[in-house]
């Protein structure tokens, strides 16, 4: 199995980050959550030397690919909590970026160790249940968008996910939410779907969107403009407030 290329590692954004140290990169993650280039940047540094562990791991190539982006979700949520610190000579605003003097910090021993760890404890759905595409959504992108999807409102998030990952028409969405006690015409359902759409672009970061998207950085993207993937999700995300587990079937059903 050979180790997938990854277009954005060739965009303006991230290239122009090729030059800093892992311990700048880091700093500015840190100091800027609304921002993914940063991570993006660290990860088109590390994706062969990650994907190169979970390959072996994996007993097929769909499943290679959902364990290399729930990895990297792992990742991006636990870099958040590196105490800098004991590393730090000055400050990564101030230093030379150039020539800095942190570049002696690397994440590559414990992006190995974490990568190993969390691989031997998440349990990889069967291939059938993967709804996952890498080339559709690399995992920054599709990081950053499962962050937005936390954001939106319960009843958003779920109908979001029906259309998106099961490919449910308004209507079905609308009969399912009847079922479960949700009272929901199907235009009602098409009108939610386009608010929870747009705050669901507002929520990725400006610059994700320029990466992967190709929206001007200063602009906010129309509803129509949307460039969303398909998401993989477990049962218990989707579920409304207060509602019974969610018993979704096939599409095709």
């Amino acid at each position: 199995m050979q180790i997938p290329t990854f277009p954005e590692c060739d965009h303006d954004l991230v290239k122009a980050l090729i030059h800093h140290s892992d311990y700048v990169l880091l700093d500015r993650l840190q100091r800027s959550p609304a921002d993914g280039r940063y991570f993006t940047a660290l990860f088109c540094r590390y994706n062969s030397v990650v994907h190169s562990l979970i390959r072996h791991f994996a007993r097929s190539p769909v499943q290679t690919d959902y364990l290399f982006a729930l990895t990297w979700r792992h990742i991006l949520n636990e870099l958040d909590g590196i105490d800098l610190s004991p590393y730090s000579i000055g400050s990564a605003d101030t230093a030379d970026l150039e020539n800095d003097t942190t570049a002696d910090f690397s994440l590559q021993g414990w992006l190995i160790n974490l990568t190993a760890a969390h691989i031997n404890q998440v349990k990889v759905p069967e291939v059938e249940s993967i709804h996952y595409v890498l080339s559709e959504a690399p995992p920054p992108l599709w990081c950053y968008t499962q962050r937005a999807l936390d954001r939106l409102l319960p009843r958003q998030r779920l109908i979001v996910l029906m259309a998106q990952t099961f490919g449910w028409s308004d209507t079905r969405i609308s009969a399912y939410l009847q079922a479960e006690g949700e009272s929901l015409s199907a235009q009602a359902v098409r009108s939610e779907l386009e608010i929870g759409y747009q705050a669901l672009e507002r929520s990725i970061p400006a610059d994700i969107r320029t990466i992967y998207l190709g929206h001007p950085l200063i602009a906010a993207a129309s509803p129509s403009e949307a460039g969303l993937m398909t998401f993989e999700v477990d049962e218990a995300d989707l579920q409304p407030a207060g509602s019974r587990p969610v018993r979704i079937q096939p599409a095709n059903a």
